[in-house]
């Protein structure tokens, strides 16, 4: 039951993200600063150590930490695919397709999560959730930016909403063995730091270089730390 309704929670914080991209583009740079922070948050202050946690029986903790090194670097490897396809299509169609991919794994990783531990699963929702928000902002944009209409942009911005419900349904169908769970943890971590420090982040503050965004991000990374202890404790 938790479940379904964080699925629904992602959908709908996307759908937001999106609609938001359209009225309040002068406020939406705190907005992404706050989601930078969280999800560089939940990657240092949770997932790692639940990753060296879950993992220490089958890896050792250097294997772990290239773990989550290969994940930073495979999707680094994919955004610059991204870039590169995003630019040479007129109307940015893949772009949109792999940032719904993105969300689809969004959703996998909740699944997953919550297969660990109940507490890891809400840590990382949490962070989820706060991320889904800006991919609903960054597919509404990247439509548009590439001569899209708005009406094309809803219907990519509602494919995207439902990629995270499909990607949380999916991991109903399957389960980890205990000693993939330290391993899949890492390679989210990676995943997690990639998005907040060379996504999220540089979004955030490239038009509004201000003290604030940077506060909003120290912001997000605290709340998400106190979220972790307070749950975790």
């Amino acid at each position: 039951m938790l479940l379904i309704v964080i699925a629904a929670a992602a959908f709908l914080s996307t759908l937001l993200g999106g609609l938001l991209a359209l009225k309040l583009r002068d406020k939406l740079h705190l907005i992404l600063g706050f989601s930078a922070g969280a999800v560089i948050g939940v990657a240092f202050f949770d997932l790692l150590p639940e990753a060296i946690n879950f993992g220490e029986k089958f890896h050792t903790p250097s294997a772990l930490l290239s773990c989550t090194a290969l994940g930073f670097l495979s999707y680094l490897v994919l955004d610059r695919i991204l870039l590169f396809h995003g630019e040479s299509a007129p109307r940015g169609p893949l772009a949109a397709v792999v940032l719904c991919v993105h969300s689809l794994l969004d959703g996998v990783a909740i699944g997953l999560a919550f297969q660990a531990s109940h507490e890891v699963g809400i840590v990382v929702a949490i962070a989820v959730l706060t991320h889904d928000f800006s991919d609903g902002i960054n597919t509404m944009n990247i439509v548009l930016r590439n001569g899209g209409d708005r009406s094309r942009a809803f219907c990519w911005l509602l494919v995207d909403a439902a990629a995270p419900v499909l990607g949380v349904a999916s991991t109903f169908l399957f389960t980890l063995p205990g000693g993939a769970f330290g391993t899949a943890l890492a390679l989210f971590a990676g995943f997690f730091l990639y998005i907040g420090a060379s996504d999220l982040i540089p979004e955030s503050y490239h038009a509004h270089p201000k003290f604030l965004t940077t506060a909003m991000t120290l912001a997000g990374a605290a709340v998400l730390y106190l979220a972790i202890i307070l749950i975790g404790g």
